[in-house]
C-alpha cells in the first residue's frame, strides 16, 4: 500500500487508492474486443476531429 501511496499520488492528486492482488487481476478475451470497445465507435463526440484548432495552441 505504502509503495502504491508513492507511485501515484506523488503530486498530491490522489484521494484514494484502490489496491488488489495481482492475482485478482484479470484481462479481457481479445476475441470478444469487438464487443467489448465496438460501441465508443459510434459515439463521435468522444474524438474532437471535427473541431478547428486555433494556431495559438500547441498542445492538446
Amino acid at each position: 500500500m505504502r509503495h502504491a501511496r508513492d507511485t501515484y499520488t506523488r503530486r498530491q492528486e490522489g484521494v484514494s487508492l484502490w489496491v488488489v492482488r495481482s492475482s485478482q487481476i484479470v484481462a479481457s478475451d481479445p476475441d470478444e474486443a469487438g464487443e467489448l470497445f465496438e460501441p465508443a465507435a459510434d459515439k463521435v463526440y468522444r474524438h474532437p476531429t471535427f473541431y478547428d484548432i486555433p494556431d495559438e495552441v500547441k498542445y492538446i
